[in-house]
């Protein structure tokens, strides 16, 4: 723990969930403030010249600038690292620097990734765009079938890549089979986690090797800040993750993190309270004459539901339907409703809907699109803190304008 700092953070290992999102990585000033203070500053002071040089040498803990690290920032990576259960965490400015720097960090030139196909559209450029030009070789497979995973792994990989559930369609991958195949071969099993939340899920107790987050969703949920954050081995944060953070600089502002600590104190209440109402809408949708499917993992009616449910705690704060009929009908739909706000995010305590094909996903073209059951008629709902009620009737009155 750096100077002028008390309290310290690793008292709260064993406590209980609901704890460690209120005070895990609390840190105080000499001021004894009760809440967490932002620390607003790019970079230290030093005593002396020979304290600089022990800093920079690594003999001394502390903090020499917030490109490197910075007190906020530190609060909510101990936080968030007590609520996953990992080793380390390091946060970054956003969910998809998070993404990137999981594997770039990690991977060389000529190295092999296999991937999910079914993820998120800026995660599909990283894998099929980015990488490949930086010599790393990528190979897409359905992420729900765990004979194309077997397959791609007789290949030397690095490292695997995967999305459980899925954006926006909400397919589950058997992350355990997964990650059993991948270990087999050596090669790291890094998972988004987002739509899940760590409330919900816990990848690292299915075999995962990191996990990632864009904080932006849940963590923050309430639709004010940008955020990230990678958690794994302490092994694989300094010797892969730090280096590579540290000098390319997509660092968390303080701002941003006190925000999400903030956030994390009602992280489980706002789940909770979504998963209800998404479990609700669920219910009543299936078998809508108007839809044409409902995904939802925490229904009956989703075909992995009960690996699912073998994985997570609760369906999810995340539907997606399929509205009967064509895009103009879709946009009718979306036009209709009068509670939800068309956003591409989600996570937040407001509902928002998302039509994919034209906005979150549009780069995977229409062939990339319908790899993954992504059609003109998709809308991905996200529901946040409204009364459930209200959602469903908001959503029903939207459906008589197709």
């Amino acid at each position: 723990m750096a100077p002028g700092l008390t309290n310290d953070p690793g008292r709260f290992d064993d406590a209980a969930e609901a704890t460690r999102l209120v005070r895990g990585g609390l840190t105080r000033t000499g001021f004894e403030e009760t809440a967490e203070a932002i620390f607003p500053t790019s970079g230290y002071v030093y005593a002396s010249a020979a304290e600089a040089e022990a800093a920079f040498a690594g003999d001394t803990k502390r903090f020499i600038y917030s490109r490197y690290g910075n007190p906020t920032v530190a609060m909510f990576e101990e936080r968030l690292r007590l609520l996953e259960g990992a080793e380390a965490c390091m946060a970054t400015a956003s969910g998809m620097a998070a993404v990137f720097a999981s594997m770039a960090s990690y991977l060389a030139c000529g190295d092999r990734v296999v991937a999910s196909r079914a993820l998120f559209g800026s995660c599909s450029v990283i894998l099929t765009e980015i990488l490949p030009r930086l010599g790393v070789e990528t190979e897409l497979v359905d992420g729900t079938n765990l004979d194309q995973w077997a397959e791609a792994l007789k290949t030397p990989a690095n490292a695997v890549f995967l999305e459980s559930p899925s954006n926006p369609g909400l397919q589950i991958v058997d992350v355990a089979a997964v990650a059993a195949m991948a270990h087999e071969v050596d090669a790291l099993v890094i998972i988004d986690n987002v739509f899940a939340t760590p409330v919900l899920q816990r990848p690292l107790e299915l075999g995962a090797d990191v996990v990632v987050y864009s904080a932006t969703k849940h963590i923050d949920g309430q639709g004010r800040v940008l955020g990230g954050a990678v958690l794994g081995t302490q092994k694989y944060v300094d010797d892969h993750l730090m280096p590579f953070l540290r000098h390319t600089g997509p660092s968390m502002s303080p701002f941003n993190a006190w925000t999400l600590v903030k956030g994390m104190e009602t992280l489980r209440l706002r789940v909770d309270a979504s998963c209800a109402s998404a479990s609700l809408l669920a219910s009543k949708l299936d078998g809508h004459t108007k839809l044409s499917a409902m995904h939802y993992p925490g229904h009956a009616s989703h075909p992995q539901h009960d690996l699912a449910m073998s994985q997570m705690s609760k369906g999810g704060t995340v539907l997606a339907v399929d509205i009967d009929g064509d895009k103009d009908a879709t946009f009718r739909f979306l036009d209709g409703l009068r509670l939800f706000d068309i956003s591409n995010n989600l996570g937040d305590s407001k509902s928002l809907a998302t039509h994919p094909a034209t906005t979150t996903h549009r780069r995977l073209g229409v062939d990339g699109r319908e790899a993954v059951g992504i059609g003109e008629s998709m809308v991905r709902l996200s529901i946040g803190l409204e009364d459930g009620e209200e959602l469903l009737a908001d959503v029903l009155a939207a459906l008589d304008e197709v």
